[in-house]
């Protein structure tokens, strides 16, 4: 009796191990001392809107194949090694998410889209095709609401610019409408990212959402009854995140009504920001434009990069700052391309050169070293981008490098056997 006890014991505890085996292979990741999230650009799917903008079928697909070299030496096209999918097959997401949770990649940080002439947008890369994946548990994922206004920019002409479609602000009636969707829908998903136990949530422009209800105070507000529904949710409250470009004091001018705070550290302030991210180098890269035009070197790239993470860190030393490594950067495919390529406002900008493979594991590792060195309670690396492929950041693989970029990422932050 006590052998056939001691053998049930064992064939229990094989048993066990096994699943135990089985998810940790699964998460694909031992060293959980950093979080390397991803922007994710839903524009690679058939959309109602795009179809009414741009004609039945249409996606971004259609610039990515439409873009020409501009100059000597410009890699153009960018041909993706997967071909041209909808992102809102959930088998193409399957795809999606097994090659980042292989590669060292925690989170997808989409960019989310809701106007007020238009209702949601873009929305069914995540809704159809990430949330319904039979894989989708390997991966994080989280919102970063990209409030701003929203350009013809598929193509830009060089000479009328880019038209406006419709605008960023909304109004505290539609925000009422937004958060409750935003945390039933989202926030009480399994595999929605947290940090401290509470939804992250991102703002891209946060002066935008500010003057579009009203001013700092209406804002405030607006940003407490998130928090409200996400503790009636059953949370501790919701991880405010705002992106860097706009903790900027020249932008804090520009926030309207009364009481306007008297700059960018008391509007971080008021609306209780709980960290702040940057998306791309182009952001705080005050010299792009002096550098040289087609091309700049990816080096002068980074090192701007790395004087902001420097900069803030020392300025704003009680909110977590989560640096940014870009894998690239050419946003030529967004400019007609039977108009001249000069040097204009954007998508007209120089093209980023030399991001090979090893020089973006170069920038991962002092990202790290940074990371270590500023030692904050959560080492989050934040990356643009998945699929910016319009904007020439994307780690999907391509027909030159193939996955080099990944294994980059796992290479430095994955202990992945």
């Amino acid at each position: 009796m006590k052998l056939k006890i001691f053998l049930t014991g064992c064939i229990l505890l094989i048993f066990f191990s096994n699943i135990l085996a089985q998810v940790i292979k699964l998460s694909g990741k031992k060293n959980k001392e950093y979080e390397v999230a991803v922007y994710y650009f839903p524009n690679y799917h058939p959309d109602s809107i795009n179809t009414r903008w741009h004609g039945k079928g249409w996606t971004e697909w259609d610039v990515v194949k439409a873009a020409k070299p501009r100059f000597p030496g410009h890699e153009q096209p960018k041909v993706p090694s997967w071909g041209y999918f909808n992102e809102a097959d959930p088998k193409w997401a399957a795809k999606e998410i097994d090659l980042a949770a292989d590669n060292g990649i925690d989170c997808f940080i989409y960019d989310w889209y809701w106007y007020s002439n238009t209702g949601q947008y873009l929305q069914e890369g995540l809704e159809k095709g990430f949330l319904k994946a039979p894989n989708r548990n390997r991966l994080k994922f989280a919102l970063m609401w990209a409030n701003h206004d929203w350009y013809n920019i598929q193509p830009a002409t060089f000479d009328n610019g880019r038209v406006k479609l419709t605008e960023g602000e909304v109004s505290k009636e539609l925000w009422n409408t937004i958060s409750t969707y935003i945390v039933e829908k989202y926030f009480t998903q399994p595999n929605y990212w947290k940090i401290d136990g509470k939804p992250y949530f991102s703002i891209y422009e946060i002066t935008t959402f500010i003057n579009g209800l009203g001013g700092i105070d209406e804002a405030k507000k607006a940003i407490q009854l998130l928090d409200e529904k996400t503790r009636k949710a059953g949370f501790p409250g919701v991880h405010l995140n705002i992106m860097s470009r706009m903790v900027n004091n020249d932008l804090v001018k520009t926030i309207k009504g009364t009481n306007a705070p008297a700059n960018a550290k008391e509007m971080v302030k008021t609306l209780a920001c709980k960290s702040v991210s940057t998306y791309c180098y182009f952001h705080h890269y005050d010299n792009v434009n002096k550098d040289g035009f087609p091309t700049v070197p990816v080096e002068k790239a980074f090192a701007s990069a790395k004087d902001y993470w420097k900069k803030f860190t020392t300025e704003y030393p009680d909110i977590l700052y989560t640096p940014n490594v870009s894998m690239g950067w050419d946003a030529s495919p967004r400019c007609m391309q039977s108009d001249k390529f000069e040097l204009k406002n954007y998508p007209w900008t120089p093209v980023i050169v030399g991001n090979t493979p090893a020089s973006f594991k170069k920038q991962l590792t002092e990202a790290k070293t940074f990371l270590d060195n500023y030692n904050p309670k959560h080492k989050i690396l934040v990356i643009n981008s998945w699929n910016e492929w319009t904007e020439g950041s994307y780690l999907l693989p391509e027909k030159k490098y193939g996955d080099a970029y990944l294994k980059a990422i796992k290479s430095v932050f994955s202990e992945v056997d």
